[in-house]
């Protein structure tokens, strides 16, 4: 038997809305990521790009549960001493309401070259309009 190896020109890439309203913030980034990846499709390769692409709407209501919204908190290191930086996710989602969204789903998602171009294939925005309603995304629900 042989084993059937999918060329990146061959894979077929559907487009998936995810309306993030009032949704927990892990539960919508594990079902974002795993969509991202291609898991959902019988296809699937670990080092093909044969993922669809995800567009995320009102990700400025996202929650989270219990005392997360003060105590989890994200951290960029500058380079220079002293250089941390730390957000709490209410800091962090009244400055850039995409960005606790898109870091979650980043760190779902391999650390390597592969992983830099999924990424690329997610959409987010903070209210409820996109400009992709040309690629017609089918709804996702989490």
């Amino acid at each position: 038997m042989k084993t059937i190896f999918s060329k990146p020109a061959d894979v077929k890439h559907d487009w998936y809305v995810i309306d993030a309203s009032g949704k927990t913030l892990g539960r919508v980034a594990a079902k974002a990521a795993s969509v991202l990846r291609g898991k959902h499709k019988p296809t699937y390769e670990p080092n093909v790009l044969c993922g669809d692409y995800v567009v995320i709407i009102n990700a400025d209501k996202i929650q989270v549960s219990g005392k997360k919204n003060d105590d989890m908190m994200y951290r960029h290191y500058t380079g220079y001493i002293g250089g941390l930086r730390e957000y709490s996710f209410s800091t962090l989602l009244a400055k850039n309401p995409t960005e606790p969204l898109r870091r979650t789903i980043a760190g779902m998602l391999p650390h390597n070259r592969l992983g830099r171009k999924i990424i690329g294939n997610l959409k987010i925005y903070e209210g409820a309009e996109h400009p992709h309603t040309a690629q017609n995304p089918q709804p996702l629900e989490v």
